[in-house]
């Protein structure tokens, strides 16, 4: 494919791209006004038309709202979540002065994939226990997850993540009472159609990929995550 026939980018998106970055970085907060769709326009160099396509796609999205006659103000700012040794969804949520939610999903039993055996120090084909769900902050969605769990080691995790949607409690009630971030990786992907589904955003839009191994006190894993989060809701923090 030549650099003629490759899909552009609509200006409008672009243009919600950049706000939403905007405001991640706090340079607007929350109750903050934009800048007019004159001057935005003016900044972009597109017309008005342009900037309040990209102004109705932040509005769609629950980041902005507008008053007739007053413009647009910042509705919410992304959740900070910092990211380190001890990553706890609850805890990191309610520090951020959020109500903290997990939906799960789906808890299942099945055979550990290559990679999922090999991260886990499993046998190949090992049995593992996947959970899959949806993180919530203060009502909204902000990320899809898939935790997978070492089954020989730990007997009786499905049944405890069946009765708690938190890991931590989980792992508790199988004879983990703490647990560290041993490796994280963050890179940045597109939203496919069932994650925009569930996040409520379109299919297409920029998501935060992040895999992490918890390990236990002696360093052996006993969880590998993989997260989806919605770029312009969250704000992820490397802690060392």
């Amino acid at each position: 494919m030549n650099e003629q026939d490759r899909p552009r980018t609509p200006i409008w998106r672009a243009i919600a791209t950049a706000l939403r970055h905007e405001i991640s970085e706090g340079r607007y907060g929350p109750g903050d006004k934009l800048p007019t769709e004159a001057t935005l326009a003016a900044r972009f160099g597109v017309n008005r038309h342009t900037v309040r396509r990209a102004l109705a796609d932040l509005v769609e999205t629950g980041l902005v709202r507008t008053r007739r006659g007053s413009g647009a103000f910042v509705a919410a700012v992304p959740a900070q979540y910092p990211i380190g040794q001890r990553v706890r969804f609850h805890e990191n949520l309610l520090a951020a002065g959020r109500i903290p939610h997990k939906r799960m999903f789906l808890v299942e039993t099945r055979a550990a994939t290559v990679a999922e055996a090999e991260t886990l120090a499993l046998a190949p084909g090992g049995a593992v226990c996947a959970c899959h769900g949806l993180s919530l902050a203060d009502g909204v969605p902000i990320a899809v997850f898939e935790s997978v769990f070492p089954l020989p080691r730990l007997a009786g995790i499905d049944a405890a993540l069946g009765e708690t949607s938190s890991v931590t409690e989980a792992l508790r009630r199988v004879g983990i009472p703490d647990y560290t971030r041993a490796a994280t990786r963050l890179t940045a992907v597109l939203a496919d159609a069932t994650q925009a589904l569930h996040l409520e955003i379109r299919q297409g839009d920029p998501l935060l990929y992040a895999t992490g191994v918890n390990v236990d006190g002696q360093g052996v894993p006993v969880e590998y995550g993989r997260t989806w989060f919605c770029g312009d809701r969250v704000t992820l923090t490397v802690e060392g």
